[in-house]
């Protein structure tokens, strides 16, 4: 009974291997096609380093955005069709989502939000403020502060009397 499951799965592994074996050499004539384009990091500040990643680009290729300059992609020696470059961001470049267009082997892939450019913050005044405080602001802060100074001088007045007694 054993003898003929493991037959039985022999068999099986051996029909799908040998199903395979036609498309994987129909294939292995195709021009490759760029895919799987990931951009790390995917939240960045303005003047930063991205490393793009793309499969299917065994011969390397260019990578652009509105974001960065042109970048050569070169591949990576032990992984099969990929192809890696590094990226610096622009420094004038506008808070938001950008895309990455890749080109490689004569085909383009277009990857549509692939990361995020953020804005810094205005430091020394108040980080993302810029009106101020107004009138409102100004006197809620100073009634606030006023009944802090009148309740700790109530409990003050009733501790020393508490003494007293």
């Amino acid at each position: 009974m054993r003898n003929s499951r493991a037959l039985a799965v022999a068999g099986v592994a051996a029909a799908v291997l040998g199903a395979a074996a036609p498309a994987a050499v129909a294939d292995s004539g195709r021009v490759p096609n760029p895919s799987n384009i990931v951009a790390l990091p995917s939240v960045i500040a303005r003047g930063g380093q991205l490393t793009i990643t793309v499969d299917g680009c065994p011969n390397g290729g260019t990578a652009t955005s509105n974001a960065f300059p042109r970048t050569n992609l070169t591949p990576i020696h032990g992984a099969n069709s990929t192809s890696k470059g590094t990226a610096t961001v622009d420094e004038d470049a506008r808070a938001g989502s950008y895309d990455i267009t890749v080109h490689c082997s004569g085909r383009s892939l277009t990857r549509p939000a692939a990361f995020t450019v953020i804005g810094g913050v205005r430091g020394g005044i108040g980080g993302s403020s810029t009106s101020g405080a107004t009138p409102t602001d100004v006197a809620i802060g100073g009634a606030l502060v006023a009944a802090a100074v009148a309740g700790s001088g109530v409990f003050w007045m009733r501790r020393r009397a508490e003494k007293r007694i």
